[in-house]
């Protein structure tokens, strides 16, 4: 099958959307998402996980030793079908609401479906 680019971008989220699509993920079936934001300070974490759980977003927190600069990792867990529109207008969104905290994101990942 030949990779269809309108569907699967040339890009990060593009590439991994087509690796799960060749390993025979159903894509019509939403699921839970990981989407990893880290950050320089325990308090800029804690900050932006409040604002998740404000906005009525299923989050977790951890220390994160895989990047000493930015040592704390808010992950936001929504519930979505995962295309490239809806991972990357996520990923952007949760972008610019951490900028202001330095955080930064640091990928997304999920469960196949069948």
């Amino acid at each position: 099958m030949n990779r269809d680019y309108a569907q699967y971008p040339n890009d990060e989220n593009g590439d991994i959307l087509w690796n799960m699509n060749q390993g025979g993920d159903n894509f019509s079936t939403p699921r839970e998402v990981d989407f990893s934001i880290i950050f320089p300070t325990e308090e800029s974490a804690l900050e932006f996980a409040i604002h998740l759980l404000r906005n009525e977003q299923k989050v977790s927190f951890t220390t994160y030793e895989e990047h000493p600069e930015l040592p704390w990792q808010v992950q936001a867990h929504p519930i979505l079908v995962p295309t490239h529109a809806n991972i990357s207008s996520y990923e952007s969104q949760l972008a610019q609401d951490a900028a202001s905290l330095g955080g930064r994101n640091d990928g997304w990942g999920c469960f196949a479906q069948d």
